[in-house]
């Protein structure tokens, strides 16, 4: 059985979120408040919303010629930096108020591994959520099913989608860092918006 969402008006549950995003704040503060990091947690925290998120750090471009989703060893995977990584995003999830999720992942090794790193609940397996990096002939057909998987999908619980740089890029025309989180809403017309940005490097 999955753990129950911890309220956002638990006690101390400002306190906590305020701090939390603190930490999320890149060296020098990256000209991102700690208002914005926290309004951007209070929108995940609402129904219809999910977390897009890059997978952790994994150093390198693309993937070596011939690798396979079935042989991690073949793949460009998490430096024990991303590891590292995929653990502190979980624990901000917790910090503010979301101790469990519905996560489901891309195929790819890294995104698995995140998805996993980051215990907030059972990881699912979504072929929508692959990179289409290698082959651009996919995205337009991909995505488009990417939007109407979303639409159907059921957003009353906190959900997060882990994939990667190109399939973030389409959905929310915002190229992010790895790790980094980009809250969406689905709108009641099923149209998507960006609600924030929560960098975690």
């Amino acid at each position: 059985m999955k753990k129950p969402v911890m309220h956002a008006n638990a006690p101390g549950s400002s306190r906590r979120t305020v701090l939390a995003a603190l930490l999320a704040l890149p060296a020098g503060g990256g000209g991102r408040s700690a208002s914005a990091q926290s309004d951007s947690w209070a929108a995940l925290r609402r129904p219809g919303s999910f977390a897009l998120i890059r997978h952790a750090l994994a150093p390198g471009t693309n993937d070596p010629s011939g690798f396979r989703l079935d042989d991690c060893a073949t793949q460009r995977n998490l430096s024990a930096e991303g590891r590292a990584q995929a653990v502190r995003i979980g624990e901000l999830f917790r910090a503010n108020g979301i101790a469990a999720a519905d996560v489901h992942s891309s195929q790819w090794c890294r995104c698995l591994e995140t998805a996993t790193l980051m215990k907030l609940g059972e990881t699912r397996q979504q072929p929508l959520l692959n990179s289409f990096f290698q082959d651009r002939t996919r995205e337009t057909r991909q995505i488009e099913a990417l939007r109407q998987w979303i639409e159907q999908l059921d957003l009353a619980r906190p959900t997060v989608f882990v994939t990667h740089q190109v399939v973030v890029t389409a959905l929310s025309q915002i190229f992010p860092g790895s790790g980094e989180i980009v809250v969406m809403q689905r709108a009641t017309d099923r149209r998507l918006s960006v609600q924030g940005r929560l960098p975690t490097a």
